[in-house]
């Protein structure tokens, strides 16, 4: 009897020990916003916040900016910091999708991109979500959910959890369930999310969430925020109109010891289209620290790839199995060309590297001003890649020398050139396509479509080019065709809704393209205006990656959103295989052979794939 009372005393010991507090909770405040009131609502909410002077502290989850920029992240942080009481942020896709730094500047501004903490017994949990500098569903990233595996392992079984992320914990984020599975064998209380700009009250298979409204005042005249009143027995969620009212509460959470079900209610990830095609096999997967946002080089039997906690990796191409490693000091986004003994790349702590292949040796480091998240290309001797200092670079391959320097780019390059026709054709966060002479740099025609929101930028397309022509594709979800001599505008189509996916097939009569909903369409590479030649419906289902597609041998590859990759036939507009990795993006495929291709995933996949015939 006096061991069952203990067991009771302890089980009631998490919530009953807890005192009541008030914390602040906002959300996408959306600092650099185009209509520039989103800092005047964070203004207004920080100054009633400390007006009110009864509460502990403040938790922000995520969009804090627009685009992600170093600007805006400096500006979110010095406003932030006028609060009167201690707060903790995480970001969201708008600070990391579209990010200049791939989250640097983020972490070095703000100190973190995920946080652990206790207050009052309970202990909150805030995790990073991207996509990150990619276009994808959310991702809570690779090394987040290994930081959380080390947070709950030094978490007493009993202490009450609430846990704060930019997204729900549901199909918004492609991994939700590596969170949920992680919180249900814990006590956890609740989750907090924005990204929905509204009050809603959600479940995530058992585990009660709340999301919060934006910090935006919308059509009102006034922004807001939500206050949360921690209780013995109850959480109350309240909306806060700075200045005007506290409304009543919208949401009620019974505090109390939980004890979730091992059972699964929402569907996990199918992986049964391996079973259809057999013949696909998984020669070796390995799987990095972080997550991998690039395409991986084969050279010389290795797999070249970066991380996004700034690892550069070897794998030996026949097994897998780690050969060397380089530590940069900033995320990598880059994809890296081979150039004799070296291989070359970016990295986000602002310098372009040129490691030994066979060593991992660095042999040169080319400083920039900035992240360089952008790839190189490499034709003869010369390295032509663009970053995020306003700057496009041509570089001497074998010492880093610069050669020749573009200025005057008003946004991030996070893409792959083109070379084409004597020029070097990119595109770039600031709304703009730009040919530069490959020779001299110096600028000969640019481009946009017109829109004013840079997020319709053609910045994450690969270019392609035919008959003199360049064509891209952006999220404005046209098919953009241009004089490569001019820039001027040659046709534009919508017939399909494709969105930065672009292939050329190897004879440059076809273009490919993704739309956004299971079809592959292909165009002539006419300079007249085309009508779609030929759509084929893959199944692949809402799709809007930028994962381009790849010709080689008469056969077509390309990765989807759930990182399922495909091998369709062009020809007979048939699947010839497809196989599904893991449940994040698939990033552009490397086809090593007809046989055989390497492809890595956001979070942090790498696999090398065989088709036995």
């Amino acid at each position: 009897m006096k061991k069952i009372l203990i067991l009771l005393f302890l089980l009631k010991f998490d919530i009953a020990q807890a005192q009541d507090f008030k914390f602040a909770f906002i959300s996408d405040t959306h600092i650099g916003s185009p209509n520039g009131v989103a800092e005047e609502d964070l203004k207004r909410t920080v100054s009633d916040i400390n007006s009110l002077g009864n509460m502990d502290f403040a938790i922000v989850t995520g969009d804090i900016t627009e685009m992600g920029t170093n600007e805006e992240i400096t500006t979110a942080k010095k406003l932030l910091d006028e609060l009167a009481i201690p707060y903790y942020v995480i970001p969201g896709n708008h600070d990391t999708g579209w990010s200049e730094s791939g989250g640097v500047s983020f972490i070095t501004t703000f100190g973190y991109d995920k946080f652990a903490f206790e207050h009052k017994g309970f202990k909150f949990i805030g995790t990073a979500s991207g996509p990150y500098v990619r276009m994808s569903d959310g991702h809570i990233p690779r090394d987040a959910v290994v930081w959380l595996d080390s947070v709950l392992n030094a978490t007493p079984a009993n202490q009450p959890i609430i846990n704060a992320n930019h997204y729900p914990l549901n199909n918004s984020l492609d991994n939700w369930f590596e969170m949920t599975d992680r919180l249900k064998k814990h006590n956890t209380q609740f989750s907090i999310c924005g990204h929905g700009h509204a009050n809603k009250a959600l479940n995530f298979e058992g585990i009660p969430g709340a999301m919060g409204r934006s910090n935006l005042r919308a059509k009102d005249e006034i922004g807001g925020y939500t206050i949360v009143e921690i209780t013995d027995d109850t959480a109350f969620f309240s909306e806060r109109t700075p200045g005007v009212k506290t409304q009543d509460p919208w949401r009620e959470i019974a505090l109390n010891t939980r004890n979730y079900e091992d059972s699964t209610t929402d569907p996990r990830p199918d992986y049964s289209i391996n079973e259809q095609y057999p013949k696909v096999k998984s020669k070796w997967s390995y799987h990095s620290s972080a997550n991998v946002t690039s395409t991986p080089l084969v050279k010389d039997g290795k797999v070249f790839f970066g991380n996004s906690l700034g690892k550069f990796e070897a794998l030996d191409a026949g097994t897998g199995q780690v050969n060397w490693s380089f530590q940069t000091n900033g995320g990598i986004f880059s994809s890296p060309s081979a150039f004799e003994d070296l291989v070359i790349f970016g990295s986000g702590d602002g310098n372009i590297y040129a490691l030994n292949s066979a060593n991992g040796n660095l042999k040169w480091k080319a400083t920039t001003g900035s992240a360089v998240l952008g790839s190189p290309i490499i034709q003869e001797d010369v390295v032509y890649i663009g970053g995020s200092d306003g700057k496009f670079r041509a570089l001497d391959a074998a010492n880093g020398s610069v050669k020749w320097e573009f200025e005057g780019i008003q946004g991030a390059v996070v893409s792959k050139p083109l070379l084409s026709d004597g020029l070097v054709i990119f595109g770039a966060w600031d709304k703009n396509l730009y040919a530069l002479d490959q020779q001299t740099g110096d600028l000969k025609w640019s481009w946009n479509n017109g829109s004013p929101n840079r997020m319709y930028s053609p910045a994450m397309c690969i270019p392609v080019a035919a008959n003199g022509t360049v064509f891209i594709v952006a999220p404005d979800r046209y098919l953009t065709a241009l004089n490569v001599h001019t820039g001027d505008e040659l046709w534009r189509s919508n017939e399909a809704t494709v969105r930065e996916s672009i292939g050329i097939s190897e004879d440059k009569k076809w273009i490919y393209s993704k739309t956004m909903n299971d079809e592959i369409v292909a165009y002539p590479t006419s300079r007249e205006k085309s009508q779609v030649a030929w759509r084929m419906d893959a199944g692949f289902g809402y799709e809007h990656v930028p994962s381009m597609l790849v010709e080689k041998d008469g056969l077509v590859y390309f990765g989807t959103k759930n990182s399922t990759v495909y091998s369709i036939n062009p020809t007979t507009q048939t699947t010839n295989w497809a196989h599904k990795i893991d449940n994040s993006m698939a990033n552009t495929v490397n086809v090593v052979s007809e046989h055989s291709l390497v492809v890595a995933t956001m979070d942090g996949k790498v696999e090398w794939l065989e088709f036995v015939p």
